[in-house]
């Protein structure tokens, strides 16, 4: 299990540092219904990591990814693929950043943020966390990762736990804050959103580029 879990975590901390969903939280906390929609946000979070965890890890084992053979080789292959396209995916995003220091566009449904309630938030964020093709590739790997190796019952849950947990502590990091200490977390949070919307290309292509190298390289150790 230690092998997998070492295998997941980084993978795990590449959907944590997203910038999209923490920008997304912390508009949230920023404005008049700062509890419930925060709230949704991450329960729809946390809900779309493990759906996505769990379907994959299933997937895996229902392909007969697991083990040696046909099943080692397949593994490999899927790692490859998507070490590829995250590779592909890094560099789109390194050439699409704003040019000459110019404050990158925000996605339209975050205009829509000051004014939604806790389920419409729940399920922006399960798509943000599940749908979203960045995200969705990371965890698509972490599933074949946990579904290929010849763990029980009791510690795949483990391990989709701490995939989980790591996931979604960017996201939780700053509800919490703001239950604990609300005045000050304003102040800090304003601060995190303004250096996530300039630094967000720089930090979503160092990550996507990091994580692709190193499923490429498992993918290759696999074959």
């Amino acid at each position: 299990m230690n092998a997998v879990i070492g295998e997941v975590l980084p993978l795990a901390v590449t959907a944590a540092i997203s910038p999209l969903p923490i920008i997304a939280v912390i508009l949230m906390l920023l404005a008049p219904r700062a509890g419930g929609a925060s709230v949704g946000f991450l329960v729809g979070w946390i809900a779309g990591v493990v759906a996505v965890s769990v379907l994959f890890t299933v997937l895996a084992r229902v392909l007969g990814l697991s083990g040696g053979g046909h099943g080692g080789v397949a593994s490999g292959v899927v790692k490859l693929v998507l070490g590829a396209g995250l590779l592909l995916a890094g560099v789109r995003q390194w050439r699409s950043r704003p040019r000459d220091g110019a404050e990158p566009a925000p996605p339209k449904w975050m205009g829509a943020i000051d004014t939604m309630t806790a389920p419409k938030a729940a399920g922006l964020a399960f798509l943000l966390s599940a749908v979203n093709p960045k995200n969705l590739a990371v965890l698509l790997a972490a599933g074949v990762a946990i579904g290929s190796a010849d763990l029980g019952v009791g510690q795949t849950v483990v391990v989709v736990a701490i995939v989980t947990v790591l996931a979604s502590c960017t996201v939780a990091a700053p509800v919490v804050l703001n239950a604990v200490a609300r005045d000050r977390a304003r102040v800090v949070l304003a601060h995190v959103r303004e250096w996530l919307v300039a630094h967000n290309a720089a930090v979503m292509t160092v990550v996507l580029l990091l994580i692709g190298v190193v499923l490429i390289g498992k993918g290759i150790a696999s074959l």
